[in-house]
């Protein structure tokens, strides 16, 4: 096995390039308690959790912060981010409960605050958890708080016009993940034009599911770079290849034959060939040639998987996007075959259903015929996510021990 080094993708240093800040302030509404309040404004350091950390992690230099207390309903601020968001447990003022931090200073030289901001919110449709504000949000709620507008005389004829619409994707809380765009941001991830072209919101998800700032996320068919974009923006470490790489930071490398160390890797993301109906390239290894009905596809791809077990760290994820097929009147689970490969190796964790929303074949006429002549549109795809087993536990038998509840009908 070759184990040459290969070049990490950081994304950090890239990250804090003048080129790459917004061109335009964004405004975020972070948390706090009557506990909490004094504390974060006297530190200078803003602090959230899990559910929030990537909505931190998107602060630029520049941007607006303000603070609600949830337990008086006060919006206080405004203040100003000195850095960009961050993951250091060690300045947070609550340490590793609440890792993902900004540091700020205050917009003026009095805190100012503003009585009722949920009934505010409410009105302008605003959901101050998840929505990042626009520069006009942003201008907006800041003369609300320093009293230069009156709640009683807003009238606002675009409410949409106040929210940073897919500057950021959500973070999915359902096995069922639906985003209406394939990239997101101020800057494009991949490129839309490639063929099966992933789309960022799903290696962004897996990204802030199983992955902390820092860690290091491998990509063994990366096509037109996807992953690695979403990971230099989400600052985390990025090893790509693939067999005919298509930019010069992916190397070329077969999935079957990785030039890495055994567990080196902090997870993996896969958007693998569904079988034969994409022409990527013209490479002869290439497994996109193989047809998903044929039984040696899944063999390639699974030497694949077994690759993706040895280099990753125990206790670590994979995430496999795959779809089905259907053609000339026959149709192909694909997905669980790949599921069935993988349980080989992996410890299943999750099958997520993943939107198709920009295939070809959403057009009327295909609809049409899919009516007319009884058969069905490839509506999603799957995404499987797996885990490596740690070496402590893997031939430990959980006992789940559950109590359902019943209900009489």
């Amino acid at each position: 096995m070759n184990k040459q080094a290969i070049p990490i993708i950081t994304g950090i240093e890239e990250s804090k390039s003048e080129n790459t800040y917004p061109s335009l302030i964004k405004g975020y509404v972070l948390a706090c308690t009557n506990k909490s309040e004094k504390q974060l404004i006297e530190s200078g350091v803003f602090c959230t959790g899990r559910a929030y950390g990537h909505k931190v992690m998107a602060v630029k230099k520049g941007d607006i912060v303000f603070l609600l207390n949830i337990d008086t309903d006060e919006l206080i601020g405004p203040f100003i981010a000195k850095s960009e968001g961050d993951y250091n447990p060690e300045k947070s003022p609550f340490g590793s409960k609440y890792p993902y931090i900004v540091e700020v200073v205050s917009d003026g030289t009095t805190i100012h605050r503003l009585s009722n901001a949920k009934n505010l919110f409410k009105k302008l449709n605003i959901n101050w958890r998840s929505d990042i504000l626009s520069e006009k949000g942003v201008q907006l709620i800041k003369q609300l708080v320093l009293r230069k507008k009156d709640i009683g005389t807003l009238r606002i004829k675009n409410k949409e016009t106040l929210i940073a619409k897919n500057y950021r994707p959500p973070l999915f809380s359902t096995t069922l993940w639906d985003y209406p765009y394939q990239s997101y941001g101020d800057t494009p991830k991949g490129n839309n034009k490639y063929p099966g072209v992933t789309p960022a919101f799903i290696i962004y998800n897996m990204l802030y599911r199983y992955t902390i700032p820092g860690d290091t996320v491998l990509d063994p068919m990366t096509g037109s770079g996807t992953t690695i974009d979403v990971c230099k923006e989400e600052k985390r470490n990025v090893i790509a290849f693939d067999i005919v790489p298509t930019r010069p930071d992916i190397k070329q490398a077969d999935a079957r034959n990785l030039p890495l160390p055994d567990e080196s890797i902090d997870m993996v993301f896969i958007d693998s060939p569904y079988g034969d109906n994409i022409r990527y390239n013209d490479h002869p290894d290439n497994i996109g040639h193989i047809p998903a009905t044929d039984e040696a596809f899944y063999d390639e791809l699974e030497k694949v998987m077994k690759e993706c077990y040895r280099v990753m760290k125990p206790g670590k994820y994979l995430g496999w996007l795959i779809g089905d097929q259907w053609a000339k009147k026959h149709f192909v689970p694909v997905g669980f075959k790949i599921y069935e490969r993988l349980t080989k190796y992996f410890e299943p964790v999750d099958i997520i259903s993943v939107v198709r929303r920009n295939q070809a074949s959403n057009t009327p006429i295909w609809h049409r015929r899919a009516i007319e002549h009884n058969f069905y549109l490839r509506g999603f795809k799957y995404l499987i996510i797996v885990r490596k087993p740690d070496k402590d536990s893997s031939s430990k038998k959980k006992d789940l021990n559950i109590k359902w509840n019943f209900y009489e009908r």
